[in-house]
């Protein structure tokens, strides 16, 4: 297991797999390196590089839960590339990771090669907002990850088509099992850092997105998102008239990754790097 050592002492840990352009996976909110499991198969050829937030997955938890923030995972990001020597890369943000990918644009545009979004844009839809606010921090009620499966089923209908096995991935992604039955894999914490944004969870962030004009763009959508409406994505397109779209129907927030849609639009993407 790799780790390296942020400048105020956390290890953090990431994983560096594959040669030829290097692809930064940044995941989502409460999420780690295993965000990108799916999609990884259809991504060889690339230097695959995925990294977990501090707080998050096998990284140190941080003493301090207010340094739970862009800014500070932003700079996480550029020392995890110092640290690997990497002078720029791509970046596919997933969620919170394509906040962190417009954070970068805006102020260490020069550091990136493109930028994939995972059903994440300049505005978060309040809805999304409020269903995240609800469960985020809290160990799941389920005590096996059976239950929790069958609890993700009913909890996110606008997925359709999903089978079992999934849900079960993804009930063993995100909690692990203790005596006492499923405890979620970050900080808790990170309920106070989310809680305490309030409606700074969503700033204007139109020119963080107007920051990533010149680089390579696209975009994976959920047709039945709660966080990324039409409208916005609408907005985006208008903006970056070149930005590459996979639309993913029968999906919400977030797409798996390996939804045919997103596997064409993510290799249309890495060919625009080329």
């Amino acid at each position: 297991m790799a780790h390296f050592t942020t400048s105020d002492g956390l290890k953090l840990y990431y994983e560096d797999t594959g040669e030829g352009l290097p692809i930064l996976c940044l995941a989502g909110l409460t999420r780690s390196t295993t965000d990108f499991d799916y999609v990884a198969p259809h991504l060889q050829g690339n230097r695959l590089i995925r990294m977990d937030y501090r707080g998050r997955g096998r990284s140190d938890f941080d003493p301090n839960w207010r340094n739970y923030t862009l800014p500070i995972e932003c700079r996480d990001v550029l020392e995890l590339m110092a640290h690997l020597s990497l002078d720029r890369t791509a970046i596919l943000g997933t969620s919170r990771g394509g906040l962190n990918a417009m954070g970068l644009a805006k102020g260490a545009k020069d550091r990136l090669l493109g930028v994939a979004l995972n059903d994440v844009g300049p505005v978060i839809d309040s809805a999304g907002l409020e269903f995240i606010k609800e469960y985020i921090g809290r160990n799941p009620a389920a005590k096996t990850h059976e239950d929790a499966a069958r609890g993700m089923a009913r909890a996110f209908p606008e997925f359709k088509g999903v089978p079992q096995e999934r849900w079960l991935e993804e009930a063993r992604k995100h909690y692990v099992q203790t005596k006492d039955g499923l405890a979620i894999t970050y900080d808790p914490h990170l309920r106070d850092a989310t809680l305490a944004a309030g409606d700074n969870m969503a700033p204007d962030l139109w020119p963080y997105f107007d920051a990533l004009e010149g680089l390579p763009l696209a975009l994976i959508w959920g047709a039945n998102s709660n966080l990324l409406t039409a409208d916005t994505v609408a907005e985006m397109q208008r903006r970056r008239p070149d930005m590459i779209l996979g639309k993913v129907p029968g999906r919400g927030h977030i797409p798996f990754l390996d939804e045919p849609e997103a596997i064409a639009a993510l290799q249309e993407w890495i060919e625009a790097l080329q």
